[in-house]
């Protein structure tokens, strides 16, 4: 046979799409293909990138859920890979078009599988059940994916010395489609659009190629598919999705609690939500809380603020602070009635703008919407005080407690400054180790600390460290009233060891793994606060 000659082997079929049976290919034809590639590719990356938002608000946003994602993304592809490799060479019946069908009905059922998988998950604990939760949920439609490249390089390969361009060519294409959806769904459909409204768009748009690729399989390969019949079919399921299961879950009920606000972001899925009953009020970001209110009276709840909020005594001529980290603004408000001048960094918008309209803050200073790190390195004047407070419930933003950090803040701070961090951990001997880990790394920055608790009952307590420059020495005068309040904080005051923790740095900074099983602890202090509702979509 010439090498020119293209013929099939007789008595066994040739697969769907090959070039045994396909038509020459003209410049729309790979068109249509190539784009195919770029789609899939960057829906592969946003359904991995939205797994997050499906997942995170349940198990958490951790290193465990990031972990459990991207090792449930290479297993599926790897999967698609080889079995779509196989098919495309052996099952002429299966055609790309069909591919594409499944994978956006899988898609589509995500939302309405996910409460169900996670709470079928849960007693696997925090690891297991996030890894299993991420493969039942996201696998099938990944593998789904991954079989499109392996049917593109076949239908577009002619003759066996363009193999390794074509399978280049496809590979570039269907990355470079990565690359767009990852910029897209980062930088402008989250901030704009729920995480269930974009997993439906992809849905459809998977469903809308599959029919595309159905009519140029009808009129280009002759397919014995019925067109009216699939244009039915997807119109069918296109309909199912935006009314059934978007109307699913857009009709969310939470007995017991009212969500006042809620918005997506790059960095969260951000609410508020009044638990009448309880006579509270939550500001939530993702999987955690990050503010808490009475509804009768407007104090902050949460223990730490009466601690935190003492930090004057150390500097009684003290006018000016930095906090990293607004939460719901409480530590501003009570700074504000001791006239002290306060400064706020808020990396997410939608905290800073619940704060502002369901909560009692009122910024006496300026309002950085920016990452910490980031702004720091901006800010041209010093503070007498910097209130550290970027606790987030079962994890850290751990690049804010490095000693690289700590110094950009002692940076901040005037001679004689004070430096207030709180940290979340276990009151339990033998399980402080995070916590003994950020007190070696202040003690590398500063020469003088103290620390205080803000449960010492609780299992879960809340650390606060106060350091600075100078030896730390309450300075309440002869005031009743302050030396109360300093005895009272006195009380509170607990020893931790420097000398025996991991040093953070950028560079090596065990502090997320340190934490693993508070995070799972967490999770379960979580759920008895706001119930298990609020935190499935």
């Amino acid at each position: 046979m010439s090498r020119h000659q293209n013929r099939s082997i007789p008595g066994k079929p040739t697969a769907a799409g090959s070039a045994a049976d396909h038509p020459p290919l003209n410049a729309a034809d790979r068109a249509l293909f190539y784009l195919t590639a770029s789609i899939t590719g960057a829906t592969v990356m946003m359904i991995e990138l939205l797994g997050t938002r499906i997942i995170g608000p349940f198990y958490g946003v951790s290193m465990i859920v990031w972990s459990s994602l991207l090792s449930t993304a290479l297993f599926a592809l790897s999967i698609g890979y080889l079995v779509g490799g196989r098919l495309a060479d052996t099952e002429p019946r299966l055609r790309l078009s069909h591919i594409l069908l499944l994978t956006g009905v899988l898609i589509a059922i995500i939302p309405l599988m996910s409460k169900p998988v996670q709470l079928a998950t849960d007693g696997l604990g925090l690891r297991w059940g996030a890894l299993s939760s991420a493969l039942i949920l996201f696998a099938p439609c990944l593998a789904g994916l991954g079989m499109v490249g392996p049917y593109v390089i076949k239908i577009t390969t002619r003759g066996m010395e363009r193999v390794g361009r074509t399978a280049g060519t496809v590979y570039a294409i269907s990355t470079l489609g990565s690359v767009f959806g990852t910029l897209l769904l980062g930088f402008y459909l989250l901030p704009i659009f729920g995480t269930v409204s974009i997993v439906l768009s992809l849905s459809v748009l998977l469903l809308t190629l599959a029919l595309a690729l159905a009519t140029y399989e009808k009129l280009r390969l002759g397919a014995s598919l019925s067109l009216p019949l699939w244009v039915a079919t997807t119109a069918g399921l296109v309909a199912a999705v935006i009314f059934g299961v978007g109307g699913v879950s857009g009709t969310r009920d939470y007995p017991g609690s009212n969500v006042l606000f809620e918005q997506e972001t790059p960095y969260g899925w951000v609410r508020v939500v009044d638990q009448p009953e309880a006579g509270v009020r939550w500001l939530m970001s993702g999987g955690s809380t990050i503010g808490a209110e009475d509804l009768a009276s407007g104090r902050g709840l949460f223990d730490y603020l009466q601690v935190a909020g003492l930090l004057p005594l150390f500097n009684r001529d003290g006018k000016s602070a930095l906090l990293v980290g607004l939460g719901a603004g409480h530590l501003v408000n009570l700074y504000n009635r001791l006239g002290i001048v306060t400064d706020s960094i808020e990396i997410d918008p939608a905290v800073a703008r619940a704060a502002s309209e369901y909560f009692s803050f009122e910024g006496s200073g300026e309002v950085w919407v920016a990452d910490a790190r980031y702004q720091i390195r901006k800010i041209e004047r010093q503070y007498d005080f910097i209130i550290h407070d970027t606790f987030t419930g079962g994890s850290e933003p751990i690049h804010l407690l490095s000693r690289e950090m700590f110094i950009e803040l002692k940076a901040q701070l005037k001679p004689g400054g004070v430096m207030v961090l709180n940290m979340v951990g276990f009151n339990i001997e033998g399980e402080r180790a995070p916590v003994e880990a950020v007190a070696r790394t202040l003690d590398s920055v500063f020469p003088h600390r103290r620390n205080f608790l803000g449960s010492p009952d609780s299992r879960l307590s809340d650390f606060i460290f106060f350091v600075s420059d100078a030896p730390l020495e309450l300075q309440v005068g002869n005031s009743p009233l302050l030396r109360e309040a300093a005895d009272w904080l006195r009380s509170r005051e607990i020893t931790i060891p420097g000398d025996g923790g991991v040093l953070i740095t950028d560079d090596f900074n065990p502090l997320e793994t340190l934490n693993l099983r508070k995070s799972a602890y967490y999770r379960k202090i979580l759920i008895e606060r706001v119930g298990r509702e609020v935190l499935f979509r």
